[in-house]
């Protein structure tokens, strides 16, 4: 028995199939489907992820203990992140306290972000008026992101976020090196409750989005940094005994916040 299909007005015929085929054919190509994407996580998780996981860091940056690490001792995903900028950690600090929703932004894809309405417009500039962070501030990430507040702030080194489940904490680091500073991030995220397919969803998918758009940040502030850097006059080569305070680095205490 053949079947008769016709396309554009032609016909042909195609081989009737029994249900005991194309059930052999469904199951084949299921098989075949479980085995690329059970390779494709193998091949991630022993090849790909820990160069995923630390961009740009070293393995000394990825090993090493940072602020915040205390605040979540058992995360279920830590990635160490880092990028050299030329320029002073006070030259960059202003950059991350102002980042936020409706604030100066993430320094990332902005569409991507407000895809899911998080209201990010990546500054080009310092904004004086985004300078002024201090402990138990809030981050805003949207109106239905999570809630970060400022756990530590030493200016101009040390800027760490906490959600407020305790589920997640974002620590900068400004380390001052040769040619200027590295810019360390680190995230450590705990999901204690999820499950098998969303961790592996979590590994496969979120995991490389995050490198996406965290190498994009770092990036970003590393281009914006050097661009204000290269516009100002050159240094003198003999300098004053003591360097006057910019406008974007007011004196608070290093505080630390309560958990």
């Amino acid at each position: 028995m053949v079947t008769i299909v016709k396309v554009l007005g032609l016909s042909f015929e195609r081989p009737y199939r029994t249900d005991d085929q194309v059930m052999r054919t469904s199951t084949a190509t299921a098989v075949a489907i479980a085995s690329a994407a059970t390779g494709l996580a193998l091949g991630y998780r022993f090849f790909a992820r820990n160069a995923c996981l630390t961009w740009g860091a070293t393995e000394a940056e990825a090993a090493r203990a940072l602020p915040g690490d205390g605040l979540l001792t058992e995360p279920d995903v830590v990635t160490t992140r880092a990028v050299t900028i030329a320029a002073e950690p006070e030259e960059i600090f202003p950059w991350l306290v102002q980042m936020g929703s409706a604030r100066g932004g993430a320094y990332t894809y902005d569409w991507i972000e407000n895809l899911f309405g998080l209201n990010m417009h990546s500054a080009d500039r310092i904004m004086p008026q985004w300078q002024q962070l201090a402990v138990d501030d809030v981050l805003p990430l949207g109106d239905s992101g999570p809630r970060m507040r400022v756990a530590i702030l030493d200016r101009p080194h040390t800027l760490v976020f906490v959600s407020e489940d305790k589920h997640w904490v974002w620590a900068f680091e400004l380390v001052p090196t040769t040619g200027g500073t590295r810019l360390i991030s680190r995230n450590r995220i705990a999901a204690p409750d999820a499950a098998l397919p969303q961790r592996v969803f979590t590994m496969l998918v979120m995991e490389p989005g995050s490198l996406i758009m965290e190498s994009k940040m770092l990036l970003g502030i590393k281009k914006r940094v050097e661009r204000v850097a290269a516009a100002l006059p050159a240094v003198v080569t003999k300098a004053p005994e003591r360097r006057e305070e910019g406008p974007y680095r007011p004196v608070f205490p290093t505080r630390t916040i309560d958990v």
